[in-house]
């Protein structure tokens, strides 16, 4: 069976705090590992009003120590934002405390605007540009050599699987250079995933990482008992795109009947296409949904994700994309590779 995961932003909802988003958090990742997901991670994103995991590898701590069995990690820390160091020490430390647990997920994207970017990285160097270097450094400090001059403690010798994220090709060619796994973000940005899942595969190269390449994608899924009420539950996110794209970021909103009037025909094409990969329906056409996407990109698991207003919704969503999950199993449509 292929296996299904969760990825979460730890959204703030209108009306709700930081601390009620971190619960919720929690409360998630304790109904992915009853209902059998593989893993679940959170994000790194700065100065946006409506995601709490800014600090992401705090929050991983506090969802790691509310479950027992799920891996937990980052989905994913954007690595030019910090020491590679750090880095290692901060997940040394979270493999320490969750053993055989900790995933950890790097982007090379800023994760927020350039004005709050340039204060994360006030009185650094490093950018985007070394990123692959930063990767190649963090590396060394988990294989904590001998007479490695500067050693990351907690972190050296611990076994903690590193993934590449992506949005783009840059990624996929990275990950494929070092023998990395590859998670494709198709939950916001879908239009290279299959290239990108292309040249992952022709490009790879066996290390002591991987055998073989073993590529992740993230989609959108809003699943709910009839079409109309999953994609009402959609509409929190599509209004919250759309603020984002105004320049205006701020907590979810809750769901809406409907989105005409609140956009303009340009900004609609805007929003659905940043989302055309989403899969949002009852779970016939969640079903129908998965198992064409599955078919057609051949990844070996699948990240699911979802802005969802209503903390019931959001688990519910989850347990009937589950349902899914056993349904396409039992078909032989979902297979196991890796």
């Amino acid at each position: 069976m292929i296996p299904f995961s969760v990825l979460d932003l730890s959204p703030i909802v209108q009306g709700g705090t930081v601390a009620d988003a971190l619960q919720r958090s929690r409360e998630l990742a304790q109904a992915a590992e009853r209902l059998g997901y593989r893993r679940f991670w959170l994000a790194e994103h700065h100065g946006m009003p409506g995601i709490a995991s800014a600090a992401t590898a705090v929050v991983i701590g506090h969802v790691a120590a509310g479950t027992s069995t799920i891996r937990v990690g980052s989905g994913g820390i954007m690595l030019p934002n910090h020491a590679p160091l750090v880095i290692a020490e901060q997940f040394g430390t979270l493999e320490s405390l969750f053993p055989g647990r900790i995933d950890l997920g790097l982007g090379r994207a800023p994760g927020t605007d350039p004005v709050t970017a340039h204060a994360l990285r006030r009185g650094r160097s490093n950018s985007a540009d070394t990123f692959p270097q930063d990767v190649v450094e963090l590396q060394a400090y988990f294989r904590g050599g001998a007479g490695q001059p500067v050693r990351a403690v907690p972190g050296a010798g611990l076994s903690i699987p590193i993934w590449l994220l992506g949005s783009s090709l840059f990624s996929a060619r990275l990950a494929a250079a070092l023998g990395l796994p590859f998670a494709f973000a198709a939950h916001f940005a879908p239009d290279l995933l299959d290239e990108a899942l292309g040249i992952y595969r022709e490009e790879f190269k066996r290390s002591e990482t991987l055998a073989r390449p073993y590529a992740m994608a993230a989609i959108q899924i809003y699943a709910a008992e009839t079409d109309a009420a999953a994609a009402r539950l959609f509409t929190s996110l599509q209004q919250s795109f759309l603020q984002l794209r105004r320049g205006a970021p701020g907590p979810l909103p809750p769901p809406v009947d409907g989105m005409d009037g609140l956009w303009t025909p340009l900004e609609r094409v805007g929003v659905m296409s940043a989302f055309h990969e989403a899969v949002i329906g009852s779970p016939a056409t969640v079903e129908q949904g998965i198992r064409a996407f599955l078919d057609r990109t051949r990844v070996d698991e699948l990240m699911i994700t979802g802005a969802i207003y209503d903390a019931a919704a959001r688990v519910r969503s989850l347990e009937l994309t589950a349902e899914v999950r056993e349904r396409l199993a039992a078909s032989g449509t979902d297979r196991r590779i890796g």
